[in-house]
């Protein structure tokens, strides 16, 4: 039982940077009901521009900070301008496709960028542990949580307490209704790229910093637990894409302690299948899944 204890609180304290990464995904498809493919791809950019300044002239990890924030929000408001302020809304499949292209060129420039295999990755977390009874926390990840706490948070008074957060909701709603009540979609969704990529940046800095590494690998990565946690937890919906987080971390710890490391992402793939089977529209999703296809039947 204490093992069984010990790997849900690793599993929630991970699966906070799972959540912040679903969070992304989920206020971009909650404003243009569209997946933004190159998300993690950005925020592998921005890590890799801030390690290449650690390896060339060994800047502190305060300097890595920003230079990863700045440059996935550059690389954010790129992908919205290309693939998305360009399609029309309702060319959902040929957005998704051109950020699927974007993706790709975002990676290339990164590799050129720093062609090894793996570099390292400056630490920000205090390291050490504490117990509280029989149970260990690390350091690092305690953090993790907490600044995933604070996220959420601070993103939740920006949504429902502030002019922006108004707006951002009237356009995921309707956007043609919030131009005629004098809202400047274009700028909103730019503000809404910028917002998620800030918070990825966040996201890759954190989960980076706490591995110590970083590989061409990491947008791939990024992308998949990001999806799958927000379809874990609901497409569209905030808290679900925190819970769906939560979960994919619990999920994979446990997996990797009693089946082995090699089953920690084939149980992942396997619980996101069995959810689409059962619950479609995810844990807390399924009220805007049901929506949406009663507007489809009367369509």
């Amino acid at each position: 039982m204490i093992d069984f204890v010990q790997n849900t609180v690793d599993g929630i304290m991970f699966g906070s940077s799972y959540a912040l990464l679903a969070i992304g995904f989920t206020i971009v498809f909650g404003v243009l009901r569209r997946i933004n493919l190159a998300f993690g791809a950005s925020i592998m950019l921005g890590a890799y521009a801030g390690t290449w300044l650690h390896v060339h002239y060994q800047v502190n990890v305060l300097v890595v900070a920003l230079t990863t924030l700045v440059c996935t929000v550059l690389a954010g408001i790129y992908v919205e301008r290309l693939c998305f302020r360009a399609i029309r809304r309702d060319a959902a499949l040929a957005s998704m496709v051109s950020s699927f292209v974007i993706w790709m060129q975002l990676e290339e420039a990164a590799v050129h960028l720093l062609p090894e295999r793996t570099y390292a990755f400056p630490s920000f977390f205090v390291a050490g542990s504490f117990e509280l009874g029989p149970f260990l926390f690390r350091g690092e990840q305690t953090t993790m949580l907490v600044l995933a706490a604070l996220m959420v948070g601070a993103l939740h008074l920006l949504l429902r307490h502030t002019r922006f957060g108004l707006a951002l909701r009237a356009v995921s709603e309707s956007p043609r209704a919030a131009a005629y009540m004098g809202i400047d979609t274009a700028w909103v969704m730019l503000c809404a790229f910028a917002l998620v990529s800030l918070v990825g940046g966040v996201a890759g800095f954190a989960i980076l910093a706490t591995d110590e590494q970083i590989t061409p690998f990491f947008g791939l990565w990024a992308t998949f637990k990001g999806l799958i946690a927000m379809m874990l937890g609901g497409m569209g919906s905030l808290p679900g894409a925190v819970l769906g987080g939560l979960l994919l971390g619990v999920i994979e710890a446990h997996a990797q302690w009693y089946l082995g490391n090699e089953y920690k992402d084939l149980s992942a793939y396997l619980l996101l299948f069995a959810m689409l089977v059962l619950r479609p529209g995810g844990i807390l999703g399924q009220r805007i899944h049901g929506r949406e296809a009663l507007a489809f039947r009367r369509v």
